[in-house]
C-alpha cells in the first residue's frame, strides 16, 4: 500500500477547505482495504468528500475508498438488481442506469458524492430517497474485517438518517450497494412543482426517466453552484420536522410559512424558506457565505476556513430559532 504523509485534502472535499491528513492512502479493491484495516484501526474514511466540512487537520490515517465497478446481480421481467461499488460517482452511476433504461433514481441526478455514502445519509431529492430503491449493501467491519450484508430492514432508514449514522457509526465501511430498479413501466415522479414546470417549458407531457433526469439537472444547475467552481456541499441544513403545535404558533406570526404534512402530529418546514426570509440569502461574511440562488447552500468563496463556515451556520441557526422558534440541524458532517 502507498501511504503518503502530510497530505492535502483540499481537492478531496467539495467545500475546497485546505486541511491536511497526517497520512493518506487510496484503496482500489477489497484486499487493499482489508490490508489497511489489519494494520490501522484508528482511521478516517473518505468517500467523495461531498457531505463533510473539515474544520481541522486529520491527525490519523485517511483511507480514500475508491472501489469501482458496476454489475447486474439478478433480474426479472420487470426489475433489475444492480450492484455498484462504493467509489463509483453517484451522478455518473445514474447516467449509466438511464442509458440502460433502468428507472427509479433519476430524481436524484446531480447530487454530489459517491455510491458508498448514499445509504449512510439516505440521500433524497424531489420526492425520492435511497430507501425507495435500496435492496442491500455490503460493508466491512473496521474492527475485525468481516464482511456483512445489510438488508433494507437492517438499515433503519429515516429522513437523512440510517443505522450507519447512528448505532453503527464509525464501525463499518460500505463497499458496495445493490439497487432494485425498474426495467419497464417506470413510475416516474414529477410531482414537485419545479419538475412539472421544467417539463412544461419543454412541452413534455409524458416524461421518460431521461426527461425527469434532465429536468432535475436543469433545476439543480440553475439553483446550485458547481463545487468545482464554488466550494459547497449542497444543502447544508435539513428541513426541520416540527410538532404541529410549534408550526401553528409560528404561522400565526408568519402566515405565509409553507409546510408539508408528515404525520398527524408533525409537519416539515422548508429550511431554505426560513433562511431566505431571515435575510441571509446571498449574504457574504468574508469568504464564507450563503449562495445567492439557494439559501440552503453555504459556500466557500475561496479561502474560508471550515471553522468560519461553522460559525456562519451557527449564526443562521440561532437567528432562525430566535425568529421562528424552530431549530434547524446541519445535514453536513462537521469534522
Amino acid at each position: 500500500m502507498n501511504i503518503q504523509s502530510d497530505f492535502s485534502l483540499k481537492t478531496y472535499n467539495t467545500f475546497g477547505i485546505e486541511a491536511k491528513a497526517k497520512e493518506f492512502t487510496s484503496v482500489q479493491n477489497i484486499k487493499e482495504l482489508i490490508d489497511v484495516l489489519k494494520l490501522n484501526k484508528d482511521i478516517f474514511v473518505l468517500g467523495g468528500g461531498s457531505n463533510m466540512l473539515l474544520t481541522q487537520n486529520i491527525n490519523k490515517l485517511v483511507v480514500h475508498v475508491d472501489l469501482k465497478g458496476i454489475s447486474i446481480v439478478k433480474e426479472s421481467e420487470d426489475y433489475v438488481w444492480i450492484k455498484a461499488n462504493a467509489g463509483e460517482n453517484w451522478h455518473e452511476f445514474i447516467l449509466w442506469c438511464i442509458e440502460h433504461n433502468y428507472g427509479g433514481i433519476e430524481n436524484l441526478s446531480l447530487i454530489p458524492g459517491n455510491v458508498g455514502t448514499t445509504p449512510i445519509q439516505n440521500i433524497g431529492a424531489y420526492g425520492v430517497e435511497i430507501k425507495d430503491v435500496f435492496s442491500s449493501c455490503e460493508a466491512i467491519s473496521i474492527n475485525n474485517q468481516s464482511i456483512t450484508t445489510f438488508e433494507k430492514e437492517d438499515c433503519n432508514f429515516g429522513y437523512r438518517e440510517s443505522v450507519f449514522k447512528n448505532e453503527l457509526k464509525n464501525q463499518y465501511i460500505i463497499t458496495s450497494v445493490v439497487f432494485k430498479l425498474t426495467k419497464k413501466n417506470h413510475k416516474t415522479n414529477s410531482s414537485y412543482g419545479a419538475i412539472e414546470a421544467e417539463l412544461a417549458q419543454n412541452n413534455i407531457t409524458n416524461p421518460s426517466i431521461k426527461d425527469i433526469s434532465n429536468a432535475v439537472i436543469a433545476i439543480r444547475k440553475s439553483k446550485l453552484p458547481d463545487p468545482k467552481v464554488l466550494g459547497n456541499s449542497g444543502s447544508f441544513f435539513k428541513n426541520p420536522i416540527v410538532p404541529i403545535e410549534t408550526y401553528k404558533k409560528a404561522v400565526l406570526q408568519y402566515p405565509e410559512m409553507p409546510h408539508y404534512v408528515v404525520s398527524n402530529t408533525e409537519v416539515k418546514v422548508p429550511a431554505g424558506w426560513l433562511i431566505e426570509q431571515a435575510g441571509f440569502k446571498g449574504k457574504r461574511f468574508g469568504d464564507a457565505g450563503i449562495h445567492e440562488k439557494q439559501a440552503l447552500v453555504l459556500v466557500n468563496y475561496g479561502n474560508a476556513t471550515g471553522q468560519e463556515i461553522v460559525e456562519l451556520s451557527k449564526h443562521i441557526q440561532k437567528t432562525i430559532l430566535d425568529k421562528y422558534g424552530i431549530a434547524i440541524e446541519a445535514e453536513v458532517n462537521i469534522i
